[in-house]
């Protein structure tokens, strides 16, 4: 008797163990999954980028001689014509030259005149000589000497008439500097910048200082910005783009492209094309040196199939996953791997996995041709999809599942040996 009861306590704590762990143990959690609609509608593909608002042509106005500023006649936003005095360097020195050039000029003449006489007394002198030699009155040395001396008069008549076309050259370059130090406006236009002052010596030497910024037309604007290499490809001229500016919050601005540069910029290893867009600045809202962050329309598609990208970044734990049916056929590949062979060489453009739940609530792998994007969703061009389906975007965590690195310092859930794989 004393056994049966024995035995009958031992089945009793067993089966109270048992019930215990079987109710109160850990059990696996279910994963609930998050799930997205695919949708018709329009997919916008943009390239972002920034840049800086210039005039379409701009003039940069220098001097060509030394000197010091003797008086401005162009100021900030003034409005100049072509032609017009827009500053003047003291032209005294210049004067100085020119006058110094103009003596030496006169000096030369004089000397032609001086030695074209002498000539002439050297050519008598020969002809002379040469009637003496025939009466015998002079040596054939004499004659030779005359001659000698007529050669020399001619020659050095060359020289005077080349030191008189070298005065005159010097002459009009002293009145070229002379003309230099009244600066004229080369075109219409409106000054942007002046970065001279009254009293101030500008040099002239290997590069041409420069003294006003002159915008030709305000009201035709454009936006310089650099594009990455990697979406530089969409990017053609005539496209539309539009941009923004701090000093306009909430204003769009419209433009075309219009020239893509060849010429690469590359920056730390970084290479981009600078891309022009023209912009129409009737207003004069526009300032030049402003910021502008634009966006280009590289591609555009309405009433298409799209889905979330971030259907295109989810994967699945490897326990949750549902393979493709196993019903293999003589080639030993299944039905299902053999369609998705076929569908990727097929396609035309790129093949992605997205994952879709079935009936048991388990996801299971598709394969979708995909094309443009635009940042939140991505047009779908070939695939087992309609607008009916949802696709999995991501795994649903309650507050109770949350790691303890997603809570605040201090409020971390303690774990066992167990838990730590120990």
């Amino acid at each position: 008797m004393r056994r049966l009861v024995l035995i009958l306590a031992v089945a009793a704590i067993g089966l109270a163990i048992g019930g215990y762990v079987f109710f109160n143990g850990e059990r696996k959690t279910p994963v609930r999954y998050r799930t997205a609609g695919i949708d018709r509608g329009a997919v916008i593909s943009i390239v972002s980028a920034t840049g800086t608002i210039n005039p379409v042509v701009s003039v940069q106005v220098g001097t060509q001689v030394s000197g010091m500023i003797k008086s401005l006649h162009a100021d900030f936003n003034s409005r100049v014509r072509a032609g017009e005095t827009v500053a003047v360097i003291d032209p005294e020195p210049f004067k100085a030259r020119r006058d110094q050039a103009a003596s030496n000029l006169e000096m030369a003449k004089s000397n032609v005149a001086r030695v074209k006489v002498d000539w002439t007394q050297r050519k008598r002198e020969l002809d002379r000589t040469q009637s003496l030699l025939a009466q015998q009155f002079v040596s054939q040395n004499d004659v030779d000497v005359a001659l000698t001396n007529r050669e020399s008069a001619e020659a050095q008549v060359k020289v005077s008439e080349a030191q008189v076309r070298q005065a005159e050259a010097a002459l009009n370059a002293a009145d070229l500097d002379l003309k230099y130090t009244t600066i004229k406006s080369p075109v219409d236009g409106i000054v942007v910048a002046r970065n001279v002052e009254v009293g101030q010596t500008v040099a002239s030497s290997f590069a041409t200082p420069n003294l006003f910024l002159i915008a030709l037309d305000l009201t035709k604007m454009q936006v310089d910005t650099n594009v990455s290499e990697s979406d530089i490809g969409g990017i053609t001229e005539g496209k539309g783009a539009s941009f923004s500016v701090d000093a306009y919050p909430g204003v769009r601005f419209s433009g075309a492209i219009r020239q893509v540069r060849l010429a690469p910029i590359s920056i730390q290893n970084v290479v981009t094309y600078n891309v022009v867009v023209a912009v129409d600045n009737r207003d004069l809202r526009l300032k030049p040196g402003m910021t502008a962050n634009v966006s280009i329309v590289v591609a555009q598609k309405d009433s298409v199939l799209k889905l979330p990208n971030a259907a295109l970044r989810f994967t699945p734990p490897l326990s949750d996953r549902v393979d493709y049916p196993a019903s293999e056929n003589k080639t030993g590949k299944t039905e299902d791997g053999a369609a998705d062979e076929r569908f990727v060489a097929n396609a035309n453009g790129p093949v992605r996995k997205i994952w879709k739940l079935t009936e048991a609530g388990d996801p299971e792998p598709l394969l979708v041709q995909t094309g443009i994007s635009d940042g939140l969703f991505t047009e779908v061009t070939a695939g087992p999809v309609t607008e009916t389906d949802h696709v999995v975007v991501g795994i649903e965590t309650g507050r109770s599942e949350r790691r303890s690195g997603d809570l605040p310092p201090g409020f971390g859930q303690r774990r066992s040996s167990r838990d730590r794989g120990l």
